[in-house]
Order: structure tokens, then C-alpha cells, then sequence
């Protein structure tokens, strides 16, 4: 008596342990809990959407400043030091157009030839801009944007 699994193009659907979240109390299958190698079943016992929920709070709660302050010290570390040194040359390697409209535009602005505008260009926002290149070719041709317009602008580029 051969017991071989079926072919995979016969297997109409996979069927998932599941597992019940202590948090909110709901069965879902395990790929909803994270992966946690000191629990019996390997996954922990929070689902998904419930760990995210808490670590947001926890960031943005009643101890925050004490959370950045250490976000603060742990980004002197050296070997996190050498980490962002690291990243920021393999952009630079990745992106050269970008690393040079970048670099020139910093030596425009310390010369007084480009003066960054105080706010965001979109009307109602108030915040801090950083320089968008809408295109690399031109280096001093920015809009400043604040960080979350500056995603949005790039995020409507990567649409096809």
C-alpha cells in the first residue's frame, strides 16, 4: 500500500493550525502570530494585529520620551554607527544619480545659491520639508516637501 501526498496541482486549499490570540480572544490561523522559537507551538501567543497594536502604544504612550532618549543612546552605539555608514554607501553605490542631485544640492544650499522654504509646499501642512528631486537630472529643481508628502510624492511615482 503506497500512502504518497497528492500532486500539488490537486490540492484545492492548505489547511492551517490555528490558534487563539489571549489578547483578543479570536481563533486564527497560526501564519496571524509571529514566529517565536521559545513557545511550544513556535509561534506567539498574541496574534499579529494584537502585538502591533500593543508596540504602538507602548512607542507612542505615556513613556515615549523615555523611549526616544534611549532610541537616542542605542544610535551611538558603534557597530550601529558603522551599520548606518554602511547602508548609506550602498545607497550612494545603488543610486549614484540620486547621491549626486543629493550632494549638489547640499553644496548650493551652504553656499546661499538654494535657500530651503521654512514649510511644506502643500497648502495645509505647517511641518518641516526635506527637498524632493522630481527629476535627478536637475539637482537645484526641488519642491519641499515635509516627510509624509515626500513618501506620497514617490509612492505616485512607483504606480504604473
Amino acid at each position: 500500500m503506497n500512502h504518497r501526498a497528492p500532486a500539488p496541482s490537486k490540492v484545492r486549499h492548505v489547511r492551517f493550525n490555528m490558534k487563539t490570540c489571549f489578547k483578543c480572544g479570536v481563533m486564527k490561523p497560526l501564519p496571524e502570530f509571529y514566529r517565536h522559537s521559545m513557545m511550544a507551538d513556535g509561534h506567539l501567543n498574541k496574534c499579529k494585529s494584537c502585538t502591533k497594536k500593543d508596540v504602538h502604544e507602548h512607542r507612542h504612550g505615556a513613556g515615549r520620551e523615555q523611549i526616544l532618549a534611549y532610541d537616542r543612546q542605542r544610535a551611538k552605539e558603534p557597530h550601529r554607527i558603522e551599520a548606518r555608514t554602511q547602508q548609506i554607501r550602498k545607497w550612494g553605490k545603488q543610486f549614484p544619480d540620486r547621491k549626486r542631485a543629493q550632494n549638489a544640492l547640499r553644496r548650493a544650499v551652504i553656499a546661499g545659491q538654494v535657500v530651503p522654504w521654512p514649510l511644506c509646499a502643500v497648502p495645509e501642512c505647517s511641518l518641516t520639508p526635506e527637498a524632493h528631486h522630481p527629476d535627478y537630472s536637475r539637482p537645484l529643481d526641488v519642491v519641499w516637501l515635509c516627510s509624509a508628502h515626500h513618501k506620497q510624492a514617490h509612492a505616485l511615482v512607483k504606480k504604473p
